[in-house]
């Protein structure tokens, strides 16, 4: 029996997921998986956009929205990335899409990503008109998202030993 708690649906323990090596990444490079490496781009600049948005939010100071116009395209453009290397290994590992921590980790990134496209689309123009207090809220969903799927991820990685370097099943075991 495994040592760490099961507390379904968030935490699924499975006993011979623990004593599995585990299932490589699809995307890799000489066995090292893309897609955890990835997507701490995208955390950093999108979580970043709390950041500026509440250097707007204390200042005034359209240097913090003009920071956040930059941080939320950047962090769309590495986050499409991430997430196609992560949806290739959704849709070619079954053991992904098994767990919850699979879908709950691809659909809050999903709408982390549509939340982060609405707030750029609406900073635009005019990027401290939406900031306060529309922008700021959904900066703060974002960057509360991007935790908890974060969360799941590793789930994925550490509790399901998907994307690691191991000789595992594709399924369950």
């Amino acid at each position: 029996m495994t040592q760490y708690p099961n507390v379904p649906p968030f935490i699924e323990n499975d006993e011979q997921e623990y004593l599995d090596s585990g299932v490589p990444s699809k995307v890799a490079v000489a066995g090292h998986p893309l897609h955890p490496l990835i997507v701490t781009f995208p955390i950093a600049f999108l979580v970043g956009v709390l950041g500026t948005d509440l250097g707007y939010w204390l200042t005034r100071d359209i240097f913090w929205s003009r920071a956040s116009v930059l941080l939320l395209v950047a962090g769309l453009l590495t986050g499409l990335v991430a997430a196609i290397t992560g949806m290739i290994d959704f849709l070619e590992i079954d053991r992904v899409r098994q767990h919850n921590a699979g879908w709950i980790h691809m659909i809050g990134n999903i709408i982390a990503l549509l939340l982060s496209g609405i707030s750029l689309f609406f900073r635009w123009e005019q990027p401290g008109d939406f900031i306060l207090p529309i922008g700021l809220i959904l900066s703060l969903i974002v960057a509360s998202a991007l935790g908890l799927t974060g969360w799941f991820g590793a789930e994925l990685v550490y509790r399901h030993k998907i994307a690691v370097i191991g000789n595992g099943i594709q399924q369950r075991p």
